[in-house]
């Protein structure tokens, strides 16, 4: 079974492990485990020539999906494409998606869920440069 270990938990951050991504088997939503409050983070695995079990949609979020390893096809609403490690779909809001695993290994992937149109200020606007004594 999948857990989320907790390596780590400070005053302004949180460090967890999901283990040895190769062994990953179904589901783990991370969310709670790290405190998260700006989106949703889960880690899924499919096995050979299984689906997600059924279609869904969201009504605010839109779902980033990063394929870690494997290959599957991707159905939004009635598109269906190709996936395969290191693809990166995007999903809005008001629409079905689903995916399946095709390649003889299992596919795992990352999903990312977060408010769509939330996102005001990203890297290039949002970073500052500070002054910190290096301790690496």
């Amino acid at each position: 079974m999948n857990e989320i270990t907790i390596k780590e938990n400070g005053n302004k951050f949180a460090h967890a492990s999901v283990g040895n991504l190769e062994k990953f088997d179904g589901k783990l939503f991370l969310k709670d485990a790290i405190g998260a409050t700006s989106c949703e983070i889960s880690f899924g695995a499919l096995p050979s020539g299984v689906a997600v079990p059924s279609f869904h949609s969201h009504k605010e979020d839109e779902e980033i999906y990063v394929i870690i390893s494997g290959e599957g096809r991707f159905q939004v609403d009635n598109d269906v494409f190709d996936i395969a490690e290191g693809s990166v779909v995007r999903v809005s809001t008001g629409c079905d998606r689903n995916l399946k695993c095709t390649s003889a290994t299992p596919m795992t992937y990352i999903c990312i869920q977060a408010k769509e149109k939330s996102l005001n200020f990203c890297t290039m606007t949002d970073a500052e440069i500070t002054e910190r004594e290096n301790l690496l």
